[in-house]
């Protein structure tokens, strides 16, 4: 029998849980570690979504008939090759989430990820060389070769 969308939707939350689970033995996460040590500059609009993203999102949207009330989370955690991952998924929105509207969806960041996602602009290409969702992170140092994780 296949997955409820709400069983997959629980399993897109359960990967975007906060750091604060996740602690070490001095009671910090590896994310509130790089904010601590992060000595970055962050300038440019808040996150963004090309055309083809925005579309692509609510074609998922569609596709897995998602509630109304579910936002685009976008988020970083702990992680990669380069010490940051992006993620992206379908939550509800917190009191301490800040919002934006990019080609009409909405999303929403936690204050604490948007030092390392300000001027993000997320994409979806569909060509032969790529596929799927990119980050283009003007504040990012360095980045993997996937895409996927960077370190700032």
């Amino acid at each position: 029998m296949p997955a409820e969308p709400e069983d997959n939707l629980d399993s897109v939350i359960a990967d975007l849980v906060d750091e604060d689970e996740s602690t070490e033995q001095n009671g910090t996460s590896p994310l509130e570690e790089m904010q601590e040590s992060a000595d970055v500059e962050f300038s440019g609009p808040a996150v963004q979504l090309t055309e083809r993203a925005a579309d692509q999102v609510r074609h998922i949207r569609k596709d897995e008939d998602l509630d109304d009330d579910l936002c685009l989370r976008v988020a970083v955690e702990g992680g990669g090759c380069s010490g940051l991952s992006y993620k992206l998924g379908f939550d509800f929105e917190s009191e301490e989430d800040e919002i934006i509207i990019s080609q009409g969806i909405k999303i929403i960041v936690d204050p604490k990820h948007m030092m390392y996602l300000k001027g993000i602009s997320v994409d979806y290409p569909d060509g032969l060389d790529a596929r799927g969702f990119t980050f283009d992170n003007p504040n990012a140092s360095e980045t993997c070769g996937c895409g996927s994780s960077f370190a700032t």
